[in-house]
Order: structure tokens, then sequence, then C-alpha cells
């Protein structure tokens, strides 16, 4: 492995520790020549998962993508950060050991709304309105009325 700092060529393994449920393997590394220390992570080559928009476009799937939405929609709630890449890992997880090389956006947004109602209802509703795109007051309502149902249907199931 090159050194990134002096480009030297010969660099010693001096640490070696698995992440992800073994799916990633990060090395800790010293150079030869310069003495500096440095990461690097082994991640398997898999074949990308194409997500199908709307307008029928397609790109290649982007974690960090779903997890900047997630974080927008948890702005100043009290979600960690360790929630929201739990659940941006199981989404990702899901969709890649799934058989399909597509995934359509509507399903992902689906995926992240199901796990945010659980966490935290206001977030749930802010990634709502913007996945569902409501067009004004009305179609919000109406969200808000779906939710409160739901959240009466648990108490009733409760009792």
């Amino acid at each position: 492995m090159r050194c990134p700092y002096c480009g030297y060529d010969d660099t010693k393994v001096i640490d070696t520790r698995s992440h992800d449920d073994n799916r990633i393997i990060k090395r800790r590394r010293l150079c030869e020549k310069c003495g500096k220390r440095f990461n690097t992570y082994e991640k398997v080559d898999t074949i990308p998962v194409t997500v199908v928009k709307r307008n029928g476009t397609r790109e290649i799937f982007d974690k960090n993508k779903l997890l900047n939405g997630i974080i927008k929609s948890c702005n100043k709630r009290p979600v960690t950060i360790s929630q929201m890449e739990g659940i941006a890992d199981e989404i990702e997880n899901i969709i890649s050991s799934g058989h399909s090389r597509e995934v359509e956006s509507r399903e992902l947004g689906n995926m992240v709304m199901e796990r945010l109602k659980d966490i935290d209802e206001v977030a749930y509703v802010r990634f709502a309105s913007v996945y569902r795109q409501f067009k004004d007051i009305n179609t919000f309502m109406d969200e808000l009325a779906k939710l409160m149902e739901e959240k009466s249907g648990e108490k009733k199931e409760k009792e």
C-alpha cells in the first residue's frame, strides 16, 4: 500500500480490525520511510444497486445521500446520530441483500418513514413532507390525521 504522505510503496500493517459485521476490514498502517500512520479499509466490491427515481431516471444508491435526508429531518430532534446511521445501515443491508439490482425511490422513502415513525414523529412528518412533496396545508394535515389515527389505534390495542 502506498503511503498517502510521502508516496513510498512499502508500508507495514500494525493493526487489523473488522467492522460492520465483518464486511469491512480496517487496517492501521505504518510507512517504513516517513514513519507516519494511516488507515485503510477493505470492503467486498459488490454490484451497485440502482435507484429508479420518480421521473424514470436511474442513479447509483448512495447511503450518504440517504443519511443526509434522515439527518435533515431529525435536525434539532432527540434522535442520536447512531440511530440515524442505524436506519441508513439497515436500509442499505436490506436493498443490497435483495435479489433485485434496482429499487424504486418510493420504496426507499417508505422504508425511512417506517423507521422514523417509530423513533420520532416530528422527524417522520418532516421527512414525509419533503418525500411526498406536500403541496399545501391540506396534504400536510391529511398526513398528520393518518398519524393520529394510527397512534389512537395503537392505544386501543394496548388497552
